[in-house]
């Protein structure tokens, strides 16, 4: 199972480093993710949520 948000479905991206030459090899992105406990149908459970989603406040930690 990969790391995605449960909230925001945010995930890793990917694409192209480009070099000064413009070479192009395959990279990607990481979003900041945390594993945290919160409240997940009224029970507590520990589940990856996006770094954005808990400062703005749409998920509450248990």
């Amino acid at each position: 199972m990969s790391k995605e948000c449960v909230i925001t479905g945010r995930k890793a991206r990917t694409g192209n480093a480009r070099s000064h030459a413009l070479n192009a090899t395959r990279r990607s992105w990481g979003a900041n993710l945390q594993k945290v406990r919160i409240l997940v149908n009224g029970k507590p459970k520990r589940v990856w949520v996006s770094a954005r989603a808990l400062k703005s406040g749409k998920v509450q930690r248990v």
